[in-house]
């Protein structure tokens, strides 16, 4: 295709959005899709999986970025002493038995669609830590790994990148793994580590959409967001995200082409890791068809949807990112990460619950049943296995500041869709919701149930970029979770 025609294809978009998309790991990430790996120094990689036999799938995970209590949302503990059980009351759900906090009554009526895995473990109870467990799916940390450092080379591949690498051999306009709308980033400005490609090597970097507005020290979901210690706080943009204008206008085709020369300027800096001219040009066509595409506009449209679509899912943060995750899975992305709040949103170490009543649960209860009620309707829930959860639970005693603190023994986590049988419970933690009882499950089996639906191959390894061979299964497929 001639260089005019092909810009005669395409829509307009912003300047700033084009140097997202140049950002390496960044914004976009030119050097996430398909077409830079098939052409990229492949020193560390082995030979690519055969196609599994399995019906395709996708996963959409979303990330309570803090640790939900477990004690105030599915594992409530009413028997449990008053500085235990708090001030929240069970409700009933549409399964017998089965009880979740009186701020979620959405959820409590589609009990049946989603399992709640009541004894998931992660071994730490500091933030940078759990959170490198639970986005590598590993319980160990490599040589030079520090909490102070990242991101880094000296952190294990994020699971989006180790899907990234994994399924490379598979045709695809679509990227295969996408984190959005922001990186899981503290008050500090400190990334958690785990986010990255880290020893595998950015050329397998997954598209990390950075399209949240600047809310610096805002939590939840903006612009309802808020400040655990009660003050008064205004959302800090006009708007939540900082959506990129894909629409032509009238006589641009001059404006997009200065704009496209923006995409030769980056070229220049990546021809080392790319190999050749010719293949960064193919590179920059798909990123920009990927720009150009329906499906793609629609996802990051969600701002501007119909106003009922935008009632159900909450015209906020939580809601619309959640939207736009369900948006990128139909476009064809297999696996995405919805990070759900920003500066550890769900950690409530302070007036732990006038904010999960007033800030946190609703908002949450209200996207997550839509979710669930328009995967359903469309039959896109048989095929996308969908998974809530943060980094660790809550601590069993309330603390003096009427918070909850880090607690890694015990978590609960949400599961729906990708043939995950509804209505059950697994695993139990012990009356005080302090220990797991039965079941133990970890972050490594997370990870190996998400690979296999997925259709990795047991097993599937990578090297890293001093050679060493890794397996990428280190746990085993919760298999009890479904039919």
């Amino acid at each position: 295709m001639h260089h005019e025609e092909f810009l005669n294809r395409l829509p307009h978009f912003s300047r700033r959005w084009v140097l997202k998309v140049g950002a390496v790991g960044l914004g976009f990430g030119t050097t996430s899709l398909v077409a830079r790996r098939a052409t990229a120094d492949e020193s560390n990689a082995v030979a690519p999986f055969p196609p599994s036999s399995k019906p395709p799938r996708s996963v959409l995970f979303i990330f309570l970025t803090g640790g939900l209590s477990h004690h105030d949302s599915f594992d409530m503990k009413p028997e449990a002493p008053t500085e235990i059980r708090g001030e929240f009351q069970p409700i009933a759900t549409r399964t017998p038995g089965l009880q979740v906090c009186e701020y979620l009554p959405e959820l409590a009526k589609r009990s049946e669609q989603y399992a709640l895995l009541r004894s998931m473990h992660t071994a730490s109870n500091q933030h940078a830590k759990a959170c490198h467990m639970m986005l590598t799916g590993r319980l160990d940390f490599p040589p030079g790994f520090s909490v102070n450092k990242a991101p880094s080379q000296n952190e294990w591949p994020s699971m989006p990148t180790v899907v990234t690498y994994a399924l490379r051999n598979q045709k695809q306009k679509m990227p295969l793994a996408a984190v959005l709308p922001q990186p899981n980033i503290n008050e500090n400005n400190q990334f958690r580590p785990g986010q990255y490609a880290g020893r595998l090597g950015k050329q397998w970097e997954a598209w990390h959409i950075d399209i949240a507005a600047g809310c610096p020290l805002g939590n939840g979901a903006c612009p309802e967001c808020f400040r655990f210690d009660g003050s008064n706080f205004q959302h800090g943009a006009q708007r939540v995200f900082e959506t990129p204008t894909l629409q032509l206008p009238t006589g641009s085709y001059p404006r997009l082409d200065g704009r496209l020369s923006l995409l030769d300027d980056f070229q220049t800096s990546q021809l080392a890791s790319v190999g050749s001219v010719s293949a960064l040009d193919t590179v920059r066509e798909q990123a920009i068809s990927v720009l150009a595409d329906e499906q793609v506009r629609k996802a990051f449209g969600v701002e501007t949807e119909d106003s009922a679509t935008v009632e159900r899912y909450g015209a906020n943060k939580f809601g619309l990112s959640v939207l736009m995750g369900k948006r990128l899975i139909e476009s064809g992305v297999r696996f995405v990460q919805v990070n759900l709040g920003k500066n550890s949103s769900w950690d409530t170490h302070h007036r732990n619950f006038p904010s999960l009543k007033n800030n946190l649960l609703p908002p949450f209860d209200r996207c997550i049943s839509a979710l669930l009620d328009d995967m359903s309707a469309s039959g896109l829930l048989d095929e996308t296995l969908v998974i809530v959860g943060g980094e660790f639970g809550r601590t069993p005693k309330i603390n003096k500041n009427g918070g909850r603190d880090h607690w890694g023994p015990v978590n609960t986590m949400l599961f729906a869709g990708g043939g995950v049988s509804g209505g059950t419970i697994h695993g139990a933690s012990d009356h005080i919701g302090g220990e797991p009882t039965d079941f133990i499950q970890t972050p490594e089996d997370l990870a190996a149930t998400i690979y296999d639906t997925l259709g990795i191959p047991q097993n599937a390894t990578w090297r890293d970029f001093e050679g060493r061979p890794h397996e990428i299964y280190h746990g085993q497929k919760i298999k009890e979770l479904f039919a």
